[in-house]
């Protein structure tokens, strides 16, 4: 599938009128994977065209995007985080095991690692 990314590296996600009207951020990169692709290996993914990204410490928190079958715009949904130089809990999470469905969006909010929120206790060093 092509999965539509989008990122921020100031630590919040995307609000959501910016995907109102057909309209959607301009920080888009566009990503043939599958649908068990785990967050570990998106995040390696944007780390090749984001050089910055790739310090230890930096974080990776990501959410899915979708059209709000109730009412007109988009909602989102987090569904987990990933840190460059350690491993965590949510590393092996799949697109598929969140319920993302084709044609839905996914947002990362990038920290650097001098911004990030203290490590969980669930992450460890390699």
């Amino acid at each position: 599938l092509l999965l539509r990314v989008f990122t921020t590296n100031n630590g919040r996600h995307h609000r959501m009128d910016e995907f109102s009207r057909g309209n959607v951020p301009s920080s888009e990169l566009q990503i043939y994977t599958w649908m068990d692709a785990t967050l570990k290996e998106l995040t390696s993914l944007v780390k090749e065209v984001y050089p910055e990204a790739r310090k230890k410490g930096t974080h990776f928190n990501f959410a899915i995007v979708f059209t709000d079958l109730k009412r007109p715009g988009y909602r989102v949904k987090e569904i987990g985080s990933t840190m460059s130089g350690r491993k965590g809990t949510d590393d092996s999470m799949t697109l598929q095991s969140q319920k993302f469905q084709i044609g839905d969006y996914l947002d990362i909010a990038i920290t650097p690692p001098n911004r990030a929120p203290p490590p969980s206790s669930r992450m460890r060093p390699y």
